[in-house]
């Protein structure tokens, strides 16, 4: 097992604790980040489709009022004069609010008309229906316009969050993880290799506390003996006793 396996640490208890509970919390995070990528991802292919459907329906919409603005032009004549004379200030207006998906903040844009029509009495003299039709269709690609910017917004923001949120979630899968179970299992071995040590040690010291007792109960019984042998009385009636002449 090569350096870049596992993680430069001492082998011992508190290190296998610690490794254990960065493992736990490794997994946990790795469950966490893929539910978040899950959801990202959801949210993700609803916002395309949408995207889809307002580009279609945004192509209809333009069509229509670039037929409107034709049919105005048509029955009233060029009255971009009249309207750039009566506009002022902006009708619509856009506001910004967000929108919380798994944690990422999401841009939402929303158009609303401020203040009454400016130029409504244009084409009172004639084709008043036609610029009333023609009104009508370009707040309509508007909202659309405003809807479809918010979509795209959003769409990037989540791409880019979701590559982020991937590369981690693999990350932790495919690196960190299996490195933490490395130094774990090269702990565990550590730790197992110190415990057959020290049973190795004590059952050597337990087998010459055995010899040694057994030479010394020996020597003591030698002693024993010998005193033993060294405090019996002799018997003078058993000495020979050499005949005498006189």
């Amino acid at each position: 097992m090569s350096g870049k396996d596992k993680l430069a640490i001492f082998p011992s208890r508190g290190a296998q604790m610690l490794m254990k509970a960065r493992l736990k919390g490794a997994q946990k995070g790795h469950s966490l980040l893929k539910k978040k990528a899950d959801a990202l991802q959801m949210r993700f292919r609803m916002i395309l489709h949408k995207i889809i459907e307002t580009k279609t329906l945004m192509g209809e919409v333009m069509k229509e009022a670039a037929f409107s603005l034709a049919e105005a032009k048509f029955t009233t004549g060029d009255f971009n004069q009249v309207v750039l004379q009566n506009v002022t200030k902006a009708q619509i207006k856009i506001k910004t609010k967000k929108d919380n998906v798994a944690g990422v903040t999401l841009p939402v844009f929303e158009s609303y008309q401020d203040g009454s029509d400016t130029y409504e009495l244009a084409g009172l003299a004639r084709g008043g229906q036609q610029l009333a039709k023609l009104k009508k269709n370009y707040q309509s690609a508007i909202k659309l316009l405003v809807e479809l910017a918010s979509l795209q917004t959003s769409f990037i923001t989540l791409d880019e969050v979701i590559k982020i949120t991937n590369r981690r979630v693999n990350a932790i899968e495919h690196v960190i993880i299996p490195r933490i179970e490395r130094t774990l299992a090269y702990i565990t071995s550590e730790l197992d290799e110190l415990e057959r040590e020290e049973f190795y040690r004590l059952k050597k010291i337990q087998d010459k506390k055995k010899a040694a007792k057994a030479i010394k109960e020996a020597f003591a019984a030698e002693n024993k003996l010998n005193e033993r042998n060294q405090q019996q009385p002799v018997n003078l009636l058993e000495e020979g006793d050499e005949d005498l002449l006189f």
